[in-house]
């Protein structure tokens, strides 16, 4: 049975990783490195369970970056890749499983465009504008690979809806992208919080059906993401 050597590192510089000690160490000789990308090689490097893995914190996220592991594992696990992939098997697969997860999108868009006009909720006056928001949120939030909320499995469809409306917002409807924001801790958390609380006041004008000015910040994001 193999000997299990996994181990997990931050990059260091110049080819090198930090260790959970912050100590900065070289890759084992014979070693080089894999990019994430390619789950099919990835697996089978990491099946040999010799290997090392590199991460990288962005926000509350840990990504991973890819792993270093012996060069001839990483050599081996490409050509058994390469010669699976050019078998008719393992290409209907690939086509049957793409159908499946087009099918899977189109479902999750309806569901998701619904949940978004649940969440809107505005006055029937505003049912135009309701289902333009609606649109438009749901386009920018639930393509694969997006990484917005609604990627996330993690909290209900409910959920996902109401946050990806305030998030467009922030970026559509206020000055969130150019505002200088301090680096300091919770800084950027509050920022939001606050800007979070100007979009709901909004959406409750929408809501209650109350006469809206022509420069009301929503309209004028819905003029900018059509010229979009």
């Amino acid at each position: 049975m193999t000997q299990k050597n996994i181990h997990i590192f931050s990059p260091g510089p110049h080819n090198t990783l930090v260790n959970q000690y912050g100590e900065i160490v070289p890759p084992p000789p014979g070693w080089e490195f894999l990019p994430a990308g390619d789950a099919g090689v990835t697996r089978k490097v990491t099946s040999k369970n010799n290997f090392w893995r590199v991460e990288k914190k962005k926000g509350r996220r840990t990504i991973s970056l890819g792993i270093w592991a012996p060069a001839e594992t990483i050599k081996k696990a490409k050509e058994e890749m390469s010669a699976t992939r050019e078998t008719e098997t393992y290409k209907k697969r690939q086509e049957y499983a793409a159908q499946r997860r087009d099918k899977k999108q189109v479902k999750y868009k309806e569901e998701f465009l619904e949940a978004v006009e649940v969440f809107l909720n505005f006055h029937p006056i505003h049912t135009n504008i309701q289902k333009r928001i609606a649109v438009a949120v749901t386009e920018h939030a639930i393509p694969i690979g997006s990484g917005t909320v609604a990627r996330t499995s993690m909290i209900p469809l409910e959920e996902r809806a109401a946050r990806a409306v305030i998030a467009w917002m922030r970026h559509r409807t206020t000055a969130y992208d150019n505002l200088p924001i301090r680096r300091i801790k919770g800084e950027r958390r509050r920022v939001r919080r606050i800007l979070a609380g100007q979009s709901v006041t909004v959406l409750q004008k929408y809501r209650e059906g109350k006469p809206l000015e022509e420069n009301c910040p929503l309209r004028q994001a819905l003029k900018q993401n059509k010229r979009d």
